[in-house]
């Protein structure tokens, strides 16, 4: 994969945070996603939160799989360690790297088609672990690398680019999260970096697995009425459909309104989502009212946004196991393998 690097130089008026950093620091390669792709939107917010949180670079691991959303790591952090794995198996080498060194920040970006179908065991042995990292789950119902086909989270009825309709029923992955005990659990656009921004940095901050499923409009392959994930030209807009290695340059969309309220947002193909956002006065602690919420407003066609839950008392994977503290790689090679004598005892404790 070809990557084309920005230029280092920086414009000396730009704004510095805590640590001496501007923004274009948090910054990495030029996009070669298609114009107006959400999932840019989603990295331009990714590099707003770290940069307001002043995390240093060198001390991120980001991580993927494959799928259009998996080459978006490429776009950010430049400094940040990173690691794109197999298709599906991000989660697992994202537990791998955590359980070595938990002093890295961790941060997954993962699609619906890399962690629903391929991956979805893999996700949620990672969530059940509550492994400490931010997983952002890129949403746009297609599979975008190989021509669009239906993912898992595709709505019944959706149309295809060449016309057939999606018959199965979708995963909704934040009723998912919820479902396994998922102890962050939020819902955002990708043209609302207003709330974008401080979810990720809530993920940021939560000791666990932070889940963000995020609704990511696919420029070229999603082109159905009523879809909560589309784009492209139907026959209203008398436009043919075109070849994958054409696509027409769209406008990014975006979206701003108040919590509790209601906001129509038309896609590039004319079709409307209703997004919901959560009212000040939500509980997001109760995982049992957060689930009947969601589903709730699904049924009038909405999509609630926002933190849906979150666990006061999280322990994450290392919690669990009663682990060392530090990280692994600090430890010295005695700790590391303490010999025959302490195998044995601890054998004898299985006995």
């Amino acid at each position: 994969m070809t990557y084309i690097a920005k230029p280092k130089v920086h414009h000396p008026s730009l704004k510095k945070n805590e640590i001496g950093l501007t923004r274009r620091d948090y910054e990495g390669a030029i996009t070669t996603l298609c114009a107006g792709c959400g999932h840019d939107s989603i990295t331009a917010a990714v590099i707003q939160a770290f940069w307001e949180l002043s995390i240093p670079p060198h001390k991120v691991a980001k991580l993927s799989g494959i799928g259009c959303s998996s080459k978006t790591p490429a776009y950010f952090l430049r400094e940040a360690h990173g690691f794109n794995s197999v298709h599906g198996r991000m989660p697992a080498v994202a537990t791998g790297a955590n359980a070595a060194n938990r002093d890295l920040i961790m941060i997954g970006v993962s699609g619906d088609g890399d962690s629903l179908s391929i991956g979805l065991g893999q996700l949620c042995h990672a969530i059940r672990r509550n492994v400490n990292m931010l997983y952002m789950l890129e949403n746009n119902g297609v599979y975008g690398l190989t021509k669009g086909q239906f993912s898992a989270s595709a709505d019944v009825g959706s149309t295809a680019k060449k016309g057939e309709a999606n018959q199965m029923q979708p995963i909704d992955s934040a009723l998912l999260a919820l479902t396994l005990g998922a102890t962050f659990v939020a819902r955002s656009f990708s043209g609302d970096k207003a709330q974008l921004v401080p979810i990720i940095q809530a993920g940021l901050a939560h000791r666990g697995f932070a889940f963000i499923d995020i609704i990511s409009p696919c420029v070229t392959f999603n082109d159905h009425d009523g879809s909560t994930k589309s784009y492209a030209y139907t026959r209203e807009h008398k436009v043919e459909v075109v070849q994958a290695d054409f696509v027409p340059h769209a406008d990014e969309i975006s979206a701003d309104y108040e919590a509790g309220s209601v906001q129509n947002v038309m896609m590039h193909d004319g079709s409307w989502v209703k997004f919901r956002k959560l009212a000040k006065d939500y509980d997001p602690t109760n995982r049992d009212a957060a689930y009947a919420h969601i589903r709730e407003h699904q049924k009038k066609g909405e999509v609630v946004t926002g933190l849906l839950y979150i666990s006061p008392d999280s322990k994450d994977v290392h919690d669990q196991n009663d682990t060392v503290p530090g990280s692994l790689y600090n430890l010295p090679h005695a700790q590391l393998c303490p010999g025959n004598d302490a195998l044995q005892k601890l054998m004898g404790q299985f006995r």
